[in-house]
């Protein structure tokens, strides 16, 4: 899943005794439908004992609840800039006794990306409000292997006492008063060595333990489960159980040593049978080969059910369900299956005999699926890793299911669609709102971009010709606001794109090569020069989509922006001891340096009204900057009753003005009297208002974009690392 540098993330200290300065307005908030997830899906999880309900965690984007129309209820929508690991979801537990009892091992990363120990989150009312428990390390939703599990799990005959399985060699620990304290289960030695890939500090994480499974037969209602099974990441011996409640452990004997990692280990009580699905990676985006075995624990013996040989596989398995009423019945999904497509094998006799979801000659017709309510997924290659029950399989895109699974086994034809309605887990990077087009454009980390006709409808398809796996950014023509600019992440093709008609259509800026690296863009007022802040060429501009050059007089890394009424005029905002504004008059061939703002040692953002021309905020490390005169001279909006942060990334936007008021309201995630929220200035910053609220957090304010619409008062869109975008307007 995309993420960004979360270095940047760390959350700003309160201010001790401080006073708020700043007011409160309930907005009315929803998301911006682009429906279908958006994100990785990596568990989905049914409760065994009460009908229809499960939950659904993601690795960025939070935890859902399963609704009866088959929609989604998003849990974790509370979380904000000083618990915004919240949204990685590592691990999730239903009880299976007090099924209104739910659990997540909550934590984005396990390396210094995420500054914070992880949580055990409880709830027993499914998920609507959570108590916390913090444990003394690192949780890693969205770390390597984020695709095992449950490594969280309830014991099904005494159901006070929990399992978590711990990721960087922390092992195992133990509760026995519901998730409330946790102590280590030093009996357990075996935390799990191995990593994906020693050169780099994010994929160099033991990935730890896998998963915790209770044989739920071998105990009685009311005490511990005797018989308890543990998979851990490693390659050899890996699965281990202990026959006395967790006082004892001892690996399973007879365990293929086939250089494989154990990824599920699922039971079926009434074969006294433990399923177990192997790769020889980690996932979610390695393993080029796997088994599928079943262990019966009454005779002890292994064997290898695996629907292909080892010989024909170039995939390993993942995702793996039994039917607890049809003994026998289980399925298994490929992990990292990418051509021609996903495959999921279904068995009706204990894995004896398989057939596949589908068999083809050439590449699968594409209404085998039913992407309706997410039009636009066939845009993006996603990978299967979960599969739940036959009713339910996450991927990194979206999650499919239907209702017609037992036509697998007579027509062999089954429904699937899109069923995600509700999850919302995209990473935006810029939004936009061209005055007189659509309500939005938005940029998006991984599944590109996309054209919003209707806010409350999923898109028809992301941005093509050129296609981006990632756009950076947008950026209009202030005088000709049907003009666009996009620039975006591709192998292949060129990363500068221009339209002429509010986004709609696209074509490469021929200025640029394939060479040219992508990066933030800023588009001149009448639409003739594209200035260009790559990430691998420094500063660039090309004038009539002429051939792009390097701008010497301006730093690599600024932040940009374009005059939206002086066609000459671009702004920059460079980063260092002492930041400062830089000016350009002649089309962004030449910068000079204006002014430095006061203290501060970067300029995180550069906005410019939209209706006048010279008039710029500046967004800095210390607050909130104002220039009326082109940027030769700036004021700071008073920290003692405004911003004393303005955070980076895009997260200051203008929108329309009310009718008391003609100049644009300010939008922006700031610190203010020590509160880091999203915040609103009708006055030019003289005094603020909060905007956010308990329930809806929006994540790290320092990853989180903002845009705001010039033409219709108080609609506001703030973009989160994670949760998608929401719109706002005043209650």
């Amino acid at each position: 899943m995309f993420f960004l540098n979360h270095l940047a993330l760390v959350a700003a200290s309160l201010l001790a005794g401080s006073v708020n300065a700043y007011t409160s307005q309930t907005f009315t908030w929803k998301n911006v439908r682009i429906g279908g997830g958006g994100g990785f899906v990596p568990g989905i999880v049914f409760n065994p004992t009460t009908k229809g309900l499960a939950y659904a965690r993601t690795d960025i984007g939070g935890a859902y609840r399963l609704n009866a129309d088959d929609t989604w209820t998003p849990l974790t929508d509370f979380a904000n800039n000083t618990n915004w690991h919240d949204w990685g979801i590592d691990a999730l537990a239903t009880d299976p006794v007090e099924t209104n009892r739910l659990y997540l091992a909550v934590g984005m990363y396990t390396i210094d990306w995420d500054p914070n120990v992880g949580s055990i989150l409880r709830s027993t009312d499914q998920g609507a409000t959570f108590s916390e428990t913090k444990l003394p390390f690192k949780v890693g939703g969205n770390m390597p292997g984020r695709g095992v599990g449950e490594r969280l799990s309830v014991d099904p005959n005494e159901n006070s006492i929990l399992y978590f399985g711990a990721r960087s060699g922390n092992g195992l620990w133990k509760s026995t008063d519901y998730g409330v304290t946790w102590a280590k289960v030093t009996s357990f030695t075996w935390p799990g060595t191995y990593v994906q890939d020693a050169s780099s500090e994010y994929t160099a994480d033991p990935v730890g333990i896998a998963w915790v499974t209770f044989d739920s037969t071998s105990g009685t209602k009311g005490t511990a489960t005797p018989r308890i099974f543990v998979g851990v990441v490693d390659v050899g011996e890996s699965v281990f159980k202990s026959e006395d409640g967790g006082s004892t452990w001892a690996w399973v004997s007879g365990e293929p040593q086939l250089g494989f990692l154990p990824h599920k280990g699922v039971l079926s009580p009434a074969e006294k049978t433990l399923y177990i699905s192997y790769a020889n990676g980690a996932g979610p985006y390695d393993g080029t080969n796997g088994t599928l075995h079943k262990y019966n624990i009454s005779t002890g013996v292994w064997t290898d059910i695996s629907p292909t040989s080892l010989a024909s596989t170039n995939y390993g398995y993942g995702g793996l369900s039994v039917d607890l009423q049809k003994p026998g019945t289980l399925m298994v999904a490929a992990l990292n299956d990418w051509w021609p497509d996903e495959l999921i094998f279904r068995s009706n006799d204990s894995g004896a005999t398989w057939s596949p979801i589908w068999a083809w000659t050439s590449y699968p017709n594409q209404d085998l699926y039913d992407v309706s309510a997410a039009p636009w997924l066939f845009d993006t290659t996603s990978t299967d890793q979960f599969i739940k029950r036959g009713r339910l399989y996450g991927t990194g895109a979206t999650i499919y299911g239907g209702h017609d699974l037992l036509k697998w086994d007579t027509v062999h034809n089954v429904t699937l669609k899109s069923l995600a309605t509700g999850i919302e887990e995209t990473a935006a990077l810029a939004l936009l709102t061209p005055p007189g087009g659509p309500p939005l454009l938005s940029a998006v980390g991984d599944i590109g971009g996309f054209y919003h006709s209707s806010l409350d409808t999923a898109p028809t398809q992301a941005f093509h010709n050129p296609t981006y796996g990632t756009t950076r950014d947008l950026d209009y023509a202030g005088n000709t606001p049907a003009d666009i600019v996009r620039s975006g992440d591709s192998d292949t093709d060129i990363k500068i794109a221009l339209s002429s008609d509010f986004g709609a259509t696209w074509s490469a800026d021929y200025g640029a090569s394939t060479t040219t690296g992508s990066g933030k863009v800023a588009y001149s007022a009448d639409g003739d020069t594209v200035l260009l802040m790559s990430g691998t060429n420094g500063t660039l501009v090309s004038q009539y989509t002429g051939t792009f050059t390097a701008v010497s007089t301006l730093p690599s890394g600024a932040a940009i922006a374009s005059d939206k009424r002086n066609n000459t005029v671009f702004y920059g905002g460079s980063a260092g001891r002492i930041s400062s504004i830089y000016v350009s008059t002649d089309t962004a061939k030449t910068f000079a340096k204006t002014v430095a703002l006061g203290s501060s040692t970067a300029v995180n953002q550069i906005r410019v009204n939209p209706t006048v021309a010279g008039d710029v905020w500046a967004s800095t490390d210390t607050g909130l900057f104002h220039s009326l005169d082109y940027g030769k001279t700036f004021t700071q909006i008073s920290t003692s009753t405004g911003p004393t942060v303005g955070y980076s990334f895009v997260s200051l936007a203008l929108g329309a003005g009310s009718t008391t008021s003609a100049y644009p309201v300010l939008y922006g995630f700031f610190t203010i009297s020590g509160t880091t929220s999203l915040f609103k200035s009708e006055d030019t910053g003289a005094t603020w208002a909060i905007i956010s609220d308990a329930a809806h957090g929006f994540g790290a304010a320092s990853s989180n974009v903002v845009g705001a619409d010039i033409s219709t008062y108080g609609r506001v869109f703030a973009g989160t690392n994670g949760r998608g975008i929401f719109y706002g307007s005043p209650s």
